[in-house]
């Protein structure tokens, strides 16, 4: 596991986490740091727990046993905080990026002026300046994908959780969003990237590993594959779950 300076507390913290929805366990003994200035790729297959864990990290569900806690609180008690983006966007397709964003800001309090200001800065950041007053409806795909990412990053949360954020996007974009997410982690803010991209998982500092509702690798990408002699993640994916679904084989047959 990732080990914490005793001057800095986690952002959060894991303790023994169980997520079961009747018979089906769904997140299974997950006990985990999620640093401060740390982007980290949480990688698995179909299956194996990712969006239930997002989804605890986000304060939308409760585990069943355990303990999921921001630094100084109960995470559902702290989802301001928390920035989201999942892999469906959910917006209002007959309202505007911009409508779409504002409509989120002051779910958080934020005036519009503020709120108009940074989604101004992170549009042009992500190559969206020009597209702020149009009707998402006409969107691409990707430009659908950015004003997501803009809705979850206008409040300014310290947790930021991303499901697949560079898909759907041409690789310029793509190349846009990782750089902007490394900016997000120089200012201190932690980053969790679920993704069956392992372009995607190298870009960042650490990657934890789930199969079958447990976290079964956590660490410094290269302190993983020092540790299992291992000289790619995709010959370490396959080491630690005995399996490649068909993404992972996919990207192996593509030479990612």
């Amino acid at each position: 596991m990732t080990s914490t300076s005793p001057e800095q507390s986690p952002l959060v913290a894991l303790r023994d986490v169980n997520k079961t929805f009747g018979d089906i366990v769904a997140v299974e003994g997950i006990t985990a740091n999620i640093e401060r200035c740390t982007s980290t790729a949480l990688i698995g297959g179909n299956g194996a727990g990712k969006t239930t864990l997002l989804r605890l990290l986000a304060g939308v569900y409760r585990p069943t046993t355990g303990t999921a806690q921001f630094a100084d609180g109960d995470l559902t008690q702290h989802r301001r905080r928390i920035g989201v983006m999942t892999e469906s966007t959910g917006l209002h397709l007959r309202l505007t990026a911009w409508e779409n964003i504002r409509f989120h800001a002051r779910l958080f309090g934020m005036q519009d002026e503020r709120s108009r200001q940074r989604s101004e800065a992170l549009a042009v950041q992500l190559g969206l300046g020009g597209a702020l007053d149009r009707r998402t409806e006409g969107f691409s795909r990707g430009m659908r994908q950015k004003t997501a990412l803009i809705r979850a990053l206008v409040h300014e949360p310290e947790l930021l959780l991303l499901d697949e954020p560079t898909a759907g996007l041409d690789i310029t974009s793509a190349r846009a969003v990782r750089a902007l997410i490394e900016a997000l982690v120089d200012e201190g803010r932690g980053v969790v990237w679920s993704t069956h991209d392992l372009r995607a998982a190298r870009v960042c500092e650490r990657v934890m590993v789930m199969h079958n509702a447990r976290l079964v690798a956590d660490g410094r990408v290269n302190d993983l594959l020092e540790e299992h002699n291992t000289q790619s993640l995709e010959a370490l994916y396959l080491e630690l779950t005995s399996e490649a679904t068909p993404e992972f084989q996919a990207g192996m047959e593509v030479g990612l």
